[in-house]
């Protein structure tokens, strides 16, 4: 009679050490998939020098230069950005030089009474009072134009609204009318003839031993540029309406100093525009 199976009492095979993985063989002889050989070596140096010579000629010298040895950077858009961003290093370089040499340089002078030009205009406005005194008379003119001996000049800038107007008699000066302002450093002004299309206008105006940047033009029915100057000391001339309307010149002084700007004019208008 065959007896029944009992676990408990089967057999134990003997137990034996086995290793978990196999090992592989190719790992003795690579390293992270590159022969572990001197030609491995080098040839993985060599592949990687040549993807990097081929980045920077592709890539990186014309999105950063605007050099394109292989002419792929030009159709990619790569050159152009290389060579705005060496325009934009060249302004920068150009801007920080100008600073230096503006920070470096000595202050301009400051002008003096013996300036040789202003010196000349000086003498030019005394011979035309001396001959102006031969005939209306030296005491009539003295309490004209000399200031009071208490009076002290002053050098402070004057805003453009203060403004000395006079209207010289046609025997005294000729003009019509003569209008002075002081303009401060960037300050401007604007002075307007009501004229008719075809009327004319002489006029003289000076920066009195300065200079003063100008545009000559019109308003009304149209609009109309004459003429634009820039560092002008004085100008005389004509001034011929194009059309019905306002003429005449807007100043600026771009100069560090005060300037006083002075302005004579006649001829055929209605009246002067101050502002």
């Amino acid at each position: 009679m065959k007896k029944p199976f009992d676990i408990g009492t089967a057999p134990v095979p003997p137990l034996r050490a086995e290793p978990r993985y196999r090992s592989n063989p190719d790992l003795a002889e690579n390293i992270q998939g590159v022969p572990a050989t001197s030609m491995g070596l080098v040839r993985a140096t060599v592949g990687s020098a040549a993807a990097g010579a081929l980045i920077l000629g592709l890539f990186w010298l014309p999105a950063e230069y605007g050099i394109d040895p292989t002419g792929l950077g030009h159709v990619m858009g790569l050159t152009e950005m290389g060579e705005i961003k060496q325009q934009l290093y060249a302004e920068a370089e150009a801007d920080d030089a100008l600073a230096a040499a503006a920070n470096s340089a000595p202050p301009p002078p400051s002008p003096t009474i013996n300036d040789p030009a202003l010196s000349v205009r000086l003498a030019g406005i005394e011979a035309q009072l001396a001959a102006i005194a031969a005939v209306i008379g030296a005491d009539q003119l003295s309490a004209a134009v000399v200031p009071e001996p208490t009076q002290t000049p002053t050098t402070q800038p004057v805003a453009p609204s203060e403004v000395a107007v006079t209207s010289p008699a046609p025997s005294e000066s000729g003009w019509r009318d003569e209008v002075s302002y002081v303009l401060a450093p960037a300050e401007g002004v604007e002075i307007k003839l009501v004229m008719q299309a075809g009327a004319t206008a002489e006029f003289q105006w000076t920066a009195n031993g300065s200079v003063l940047n100008y545009e000559t033009h019109g308003d009304g029915d149209d609009n109309i540029s004459y003429e634009q100057g820039r560092a002008v000391a004085d100008q005389t001339g004509t001034l011929t309406a194009a059309f019905n309307g306002n003429h005449g010149w807007f100043w600026r002084n771009r100069t560090e100093e005060p300037v006083t700007l002075t302005l004579f004019a006649r001829g055929d208008y209605s009246e002067m525009k101050l502002p």
